[in-house]
């Protein structure tokens, strides 16, 4: 079932409303001490960042199942990878621009390509990182990790999601890029959503146009969304969690109900979620397409919601884009 239903006669919708805001890093923390209570196979592994990662509940509960690696990521993929090989489930977290650029390398032939049984835990993800500046706002990782073979790729949109999400990666048998962020955000989700990796979830039925959105932008779809019914547009939002593998059907299923997508994303415009969709769309079902993300530029050191408008991943970005494309149909 849909979170908000569109109500055919008025093209309206309920307005969207939260007050819980936590966050995702703290989803995964959650997540990780149940994967590990449920399976004790669930390893923990750090470079040097275990507050920031929330990792300090698993540390307690499972002390013997923790490894501190130091500042040291590529060091510890490799312990991962040398883990995984012992029938281990190995978590290794560290901040999304220093996990998945600085150890490409090590990812690529170590776990992809080996196949191992590895989750990469990336957080401070995107431009949300805030004040950090433009070298900790990792804003290409989901490009890098996708193009991988063999390796999953997930971006949850909230607290709730992410723990879900936590758990399912550990039961899942291969490599996995798992990312989440700093700033609390809204909570929205039900906690008790079951997590199916690969599979979209329709938070919003309409037929005038699709947003998908996936991360911290899934929020500001549905906000966009109930902006465009009062305007008498019925937006259809879609949850795309898992980037790779993508849900193609929903993709196209809703397309050639709507004729016109919009793509949403905390992340580069090259090489995200939009690149997907649009090759999706481009095989399938050629749909006029209106990216929101960043253009091909670096950040900046700001508040997350300051630079989230700047760089155009705001709800009325999405908007915008909504009606552009719907022009263009």
């Amino acid at each position: 079932m849909p979170y908000f239903c569109t109500l055919k006669k008025n093209k309206s919708m309920q307005p969207v409303v939260c007050n819980d805001f936590k966050d995702t890093r703290s989803g995964f923390g959650a997540g990780l001490v149940e994967a590990g209570r449920q399976n004790s196979n669930v390893f923990a592994l750090c470079a040097d960042v275990i507050g920031s990662l929330k990792m300090g509940d698993f540390i307690k509960e499972f002390p013997e199942r923790f490894i501190q690696t130091g500042i040291a990521e590529a060091n510890m993929v490799g312990i991962s990878a040398g883990l995984a090989l012992s029938w281990k489930i190995p978590f290794a977290g560290a901040f999304a621009g220093f996990i998945s650029g600085r150890v490409y390398d090590q990812i690529r032939m170590t776990a992809a390509y080996s196949n191992l049984n590895v989750k990469i835990a990336a957080s401070h993800a995107g431009i949300t990182v805030g004040e950090d500046g433009a070298t900790h706002q990792m804003m290409e990782d989901l490009g890098l990790m996708k193009m991988l073979p063999n390796m999953v790729v997930i971006n949850p949109c909230d607290y709730n999601q992410t723990k879900q999400a936590t758990i399912a990666a550990a039961n899942y048998i291969g490599p996995v890029y798992l990312r989440f962020g700093r700033p609390a955000v809204p909570n929205f989700t039900p906690a008790d959503q079951p997590f199916e990796i690969g599979k979209a979830i329709v938070m919003n039925e309409g037929t005038d146009v699709t947003i998908i959105a996936t991360g911290h932008l899934v929020w500001h779809a549905l906000e966009a969304a109930y902006e465009l019914s009062q305007q008498g547009i019925s937006a259809e939002v879609i949850d795309i969690h898992t980037i790779k593998p993508l849900d193609e059907e929903a993709i196209l299923r809703s397309a050639a109900k709507t004729r016109c997508v919009v793509t949403a994303e905390e992340h580069m415009m090259n090489g995200g979620l939009g690149d997907s969709v649009c090759q999706v769309l481009a095989r399938n079902l050629p749909t006029p397409v209106e990216m929101v993300a960043v253009n091909d530029q670096f950040g900046e050191s700001g508040k997350p919601d300051e630079l989230m408008k700047k760089y155009g991943l705001d709800t009325p970005h999405i908007v915008e884009a909504a009606k552009k494309v719907m022009a263009g149909k």
